[in-house]
């Protein structure tokens, strides 16, 4: 740029030197854009040696270099890492400062100098409104982001096994909130038994997780990840939310979106990670504006730096265990007992995978057995023989993702045929594909194995011959079953549990509910007055992510109505 501060080339930094477009990741800003940051920020003068941030802090600031040189360090108990220079022009920061979660690194003044220092509230309102310094800084951050995860450049280490269900629910709570973690495979690394060693763990107690350093987590559970890295801190039970959304699929995303950016302060609560089912799809190719499709992490991940951006507050692995709903306003129960009001809610907590009657099914879950397929799933079965349950376009991106890495593909159908449940591009693509075996008919009725799966056993249902085939990996994509058990008969259901909503609802409904108001129930509200209901958790629904996120921007238009009311 022709009036850049600094002419020094950023692709000469540590980090920068393995990245494609280092103008994107570490762009130099012009004067121009840099006098546009001061408006929002403050000057303030540094020294050789100050620490600007520590690891592990929260509330992380912004500091754009005016002069000098800042340095970002990867601290650990013996030494610290150069991670990349910020030279005059740049600035520092990565996605954390945008969610408002504790820094990876150390911040540390190299060369005394200048900076301004934008704080976490002023960078918001700064993307907010200047689309140019949105656009430059949101992807720098993002793409700063993605590479400490390519790089293994995180504050987190994680001790597992390859056949370890809780291995890999730890890595794929990590990876889908997009935090940068180190993986040790106890089965590969010669060197995993020092480590434990040090850290006095044994192996009975994996999967361990060192969380900054120095805090060991024995098999922990996602939310005790959660706490430890501090990613829930933002959220103020004494605080009357405008709007609280239970579930961060794109239903909840789009809704969190669309609500925080007209000016509503917005809490969205996930149980477990965000995304939702679509945030585990290995591609959507019928998603409109992706023509050559997306994978559903990256999907939803976007959606939620979206949300982000606009001031949205997000828990994670704290879901909704309980729905208040008597009074003005309503409050909604988490895990571990935290309470948040909420002045309206909107339910978006999907549906999940519908389990087989295989009585030993549950002894296989994440050892074998699987219900989502991830380049995290599929790198397990490279080479092998998989199966896939289901006939739906899940189970359709699933084998089709799985056949591009196993030897072959098994698609088992309980039905006659494809045509009724799934779309046509999947089909054919299923067709012509030599290594996906379409089994109609077919019904997954036994598994075998000692710790881990080794034996499938499926029965044709045409002939009720039953097969026993020497299979390690079974993804099930077999129905839905919505989320509503924590609502307590708190608003009207259907005989399968999903939340009825608009003119679903009958008058005797409105009636058994005590409806207090005049008007009808809007398009996507319950029984209960600003309780809404969209996505896959609301009867009749259609099950696409197009129609979800239609719906989760439609509900916050009936939300500012009722606000207003």
């Amino acid at each position: 740029m022709a009036d850049s501060m600094s002419t020094r080339d950023p692709s000469t930094t540590p980090l920068a030197v393995t990245v494609s477009r280092p103008d994107r990741v570490f762009p130099t800003l012009t004067s121009g854009q840099l006098s546009r940051i001061a408006a929002h920020g403050r000057r303030r003068a540094t020294t050789a040696g100050e620490v600007l941030v520590e690891a592990g802090e929260k509330g992380v600031p912004v500091f754009v270099v005016v002069s000098g040189e800042i340095q970002a360090l990867r601290p650990t108990d013996r030494a610290e890492t150069l991670i990349v220079s910020h030279h005059a022009g740049q600035f520092s920061g990565e996605a954390s400062v945008i969610s408002g979660r504790r820094a990876l690194g150390r911040l540390r003044v190299s060369e005394a100098g200048e900076v301004i220092q934008v704080d976490h509230e002023q960078l918001l309102a700064l993307i907010q409104t200047d689309a140019e310094l949105s656009e430059i800084l949101m992807r720098a951050f993002i793409l700063r982001r993605l590479e400490l995860i390519a790089q293994d450049q995180g504050d987190v280490v994680v001790i597992g096994s390859g056949h370890s269900a809780g291995t890999l629910r730890v890595k794929e709570f990590l990876t889908r909130n997009g935090h940068p973690f180190h993986s040790i495979d106890l089965d590969r690394d010669r060197n995993a038994q020092e480590l434990l060693d040090r850290f006095h763990v044994t192996a009975a107690d994996v999967p361990v997780v060192i969380c900054r350093g120095d805090s060991v987590l024995r098999n922990p559970t996602n939310s005790q990840i959660a706490d430890c890295l501090g990613f829930n801190e933002a959220i103020d039970e004494a605080r009357a939310n405008d709007l609280v959304i239970v579930g961060a699929g794109p239903a909840g995303l789009a809704a969190a979106v669309y609500g925080a950016s007209e000016g509503l302060d917005v809490l969205v609560l996930e149980s477990n990670m965000p995304g939702g089912q679509a945030g585990s799809s290995s591609r959507i190719e019928n998603y409109l504006g992706f023509p050559t499709g997306i994978s559903g992490l990256d999907l939803t991940g976007r959606a939620y730096a979206q949300a982000l951006k606009f001031g949205a507050r997000v828990s994670v692995a704290k879901g909704a265990i309980r729905l208040s709903c008597g009074g003005q306003r309503y409050t909604v129960e988490m895990d571990g007992g935290n309470q948040v009001a909420a002045r309206t809610v909107i339910i978006a907590t999907g549906a999940e995978y519908r389990k087989l009657p295989i009585e030993n099914l549950s002894a296989f879950e994440g050892s074998g057995v699987f219900y989502a397929a991830t380049p995290m799933e599929a790198q397990l079965c490279t080479g092998e023989d998989v199966v896939v349950i289901g006939g739906a376009n899940s189970a359709g991106q699933a084998a089709v993702f799985l056949s591009s890495t196993a030897r072959r593909v098994h698609l088992l159908v309980r039905g006659p045929g494809l045509t009724d449940t799934m779309s046509r591009y999947l089909i054919r693509r299923i067709e012509e594909n030599p290594a996906i075996v379409l089994r109609t008919q077919t019904q997954l009725v036994g598994l075998e194995g000692n710790g881990t799966l080794e034996r499938v056993r499926w029965r044709d249902e045409r002939t009720g011959e039953i097969e026993t085939h020497n299979i390690r990996h079974v993804f099930m994509m077999t129905g839905a079953v919505p989320n509503t058990r924590w609502l307590e008969n708190c608003i009207s259901l259907d005989e399968r549990g999903f939340a009825k909503t608009g003119p679903d609802l009958s008058q005797d409904e409105l009636v058994a509910a005590k409806w207090p108001l005049a008007r009808p129930p809007y398009l996507l509200e319950t029984s209960r007055p600003g309780i809404f209901a969209v996505g896959d958790v609301r009867a009749g629904n259609v099950k696409r992510v197009a129609s979800a996120v239609g719906e989760g921007s439609i509900a916050v238009a009936f939300v500012h109505q009722v606000l207003r009311q």
